[in-house]
């Protein structure tokens, strides 16, 4: 069983991916009702949260129920991660992550993210001062490489564990491809069997379904995996691969009521944390994948993005219950 520091993991762990603007404690409390093993906050600038930014300092909420839960950070500047990662200390989540993977252009250009990629002596610099502010496991989540000539995954995974790093997550895919194309496991797998690497090694991208988790739990020999636009209104996901994982069988669809119920707690624990107002805005884009694919549900969903206050949210939510009550997902 994968341990990170002294936390200690299931066997095979299926991770929740950082995503910007989706992975906040109300939807991490619903991956975790439905399965997620380990979680991570969106990335947070360690700028933003040395300017004491508002919207930064939020994303350190953390809850009991959600641990083990890791907070994310990044940033291109060695001071600013090492204050950072002080900040994130006095948090006291289970462990601090840096984000050496994200390809969005604004962070690239700020050398940070997968604009790291380019420079590995600059990444253990970073990494090494994260580390020396903290007393809390870092592990890192990064990329292939910047591009298909430069993949150098190997390279970066023997000198982080070489620092200190505890574990480490890649996309298999490079910068360059940004979310396109396939990604390519066999190099995370190169990795994992190199006998110099002890952390435990997670891959993430393209896991969409419980066949292909098996599948690359068979085929790559990891420690574990790392889901992310997966779980975007469909957080059942985690307890479909483990059920699949254990019988070979697929667990019943979640029904049109299941959909129901994660939507209004999503949106309950979403006013909660957010306040009503934003809560009910930041909502409106999860909406669409909670009934994804459902047939003639246009007029409900504009409903859903249009209506201003909770309960007239809440009365939308039961009539799409009482309509669809008999709907069959295939």
């Amino acid at each position: 069983m994968p341990k990170i520091g002294n936390i200690e993991l299931p066997d095979f762990p299926l991770l929740l991916a950082p995503m910007e603007d989706v992975s906040d404690p109300p939807f991490r409390r619903l991956c975790k009702l439905h399965g997620a093993d380990l979680m991570y906050s969106e990335f947070i600038s360690s700028e933003g949260l040395i300017r004491d930014a508002i919207k930064s300092r939020m994303k350190l909420d953390i809850f009991d129920y959600e641990r083990p839960v890791g907070i994310q950070i990044f940033g291109g500047d060695e001071e600013a991660m090492e204050m950072s990662s002080r900040i994130v200390d006095a948090v006291r989540p289970d462990l601090v992550d840096i984000n050496f993977g994200c390809p969005v252009k604004k962070v690239v250009c700020k050398g940070a993210g997968a604009g790291v990629l380019k420079d590995v002596d600059l990444m253990v610099r970073l990494t090494k001062a994260v580390i020396k502010g903290t007393n809390l496991p870092v592990t890192v989540k990064t990329r292939l490489g910047w591009d298909e000539s430069s993949i150098n995954i190997d390279e970066v995974a023997e000198r982080l564990q070489d620092i200190g790093v505890q574990a480490l997550t890649v996309h298999a895919r490079t910068r360059a491809q940004m979310y396109k194309g396939s990604a390519d496991w066999s190099h995370i797998a190169r990795v994992k069997s190199n006998p110099r690497i002890t952390m435990p090694i997670f891959g993430n991208g393209d896991i969409d379904s419980p066949e292909k988790a098996l599948e690359y739990k068979n085929k790559y020999g990891l420690d574990g995996m790392m889901i992310g636009r997966a779980a975007i209104g469909y957080p059942w996901i985690f307890n479909e691969i483990k059920h699949y994982f254990k019988t070979g069988e697929h667990l019943a669809q979640p029904t049109m009521a299941d959909r129901i119920e994660a939507a209004r707690n999503h949106l309950t624990w979403s006013m909660d944390w957010k306040g009503e107002r934003i809560g009910i805005v930041e909502m409106r884009r999860h909406y669409t994948n909670y009934f994804k694919g459902v047939s003639n549900f246009k007029e409900h969903r504009l409903k859903l993005v249009t209506l201003e206050s909770a309960e007239s949210l809440f009365k939308a939510l039961d009539e799409i219950e009482e309509v669809f009550a008999n709907y069959q997902f295939v």
